[in-house]
């Protein structure tokens, strides 16, 4: 039976995926969660365009690993505040569990479209949104012109827009 030539993919993966949960399980302190990262890493890397050569492979997959695992931290955060938040209201307001699901997911795609904007103008965005501030004010706060605060609310209110369409 002639041999099979391994995809580059399959070869990175081969080559590479027992190291990248070493070094995820060494920073995570937990290999079931080591395990899921490393595989998302290799989701993300067959989603993308094919490359052909990496020159630096373990570079290359670090750097989709430690994006994966910031997201995992911040939507963990985003889950602890929600369920402290749910915590205070009075059991009689208290949504359903089905209902806080599908809030907390609709949270976690919000959240995932405005990391989508660039990091200033997702301050500004959500300065105004969350914390109510004036233009005036957010200017201040972040030291840009009011006109700059403008152009960051326009794109935040198109990344808005874009997510409310089917």
């Amino acid at each position: 039976m002639p041999k099979v030539e391994a995809t580059p993919l399959q070869s990175l993966y081969i080559d590479h995926h027992n190291w990248l949960v070493g070094w995820l399980r060494r920073r995570l302190g937990n290999i079931d969660h080591a395990a899921d990262i490393a595989q998302d890493t290799f989701v993300r890397v067959l989603l993308k365009p094919a490359i052909e050569v990496i020159e630096e492979p373990r570079a290359y997959l670090t750097v989709i690993a430690k994006g994966l695992v910031a997201n995992a931290y911040r939507r963990e955060a985003l889950e602890r505040a929600y369920l402290e938040t749910l915590a205070l209201l009075p059991e009689a307001l208290a949504p359903s569990q089905e209902y806080r699901a599908i809030l907390l997911e609709t949270l976690f795609e919000i959240d995932a479209m405005l990391d989508r904007l660039p990091p200033k103008a997702r301050s500004t965005f959500l300065l105004s949104q969350l914390e109510g501030l004036t233009y005036a004010e957010i200017a201040e706060q972040l030291n840009i012109s009011v006109r700059t605060v403008k152009r960051h609310m326009v794109l935040g209110f198109e990344q808005c827009l874009m997510f409310s369409l089917p």
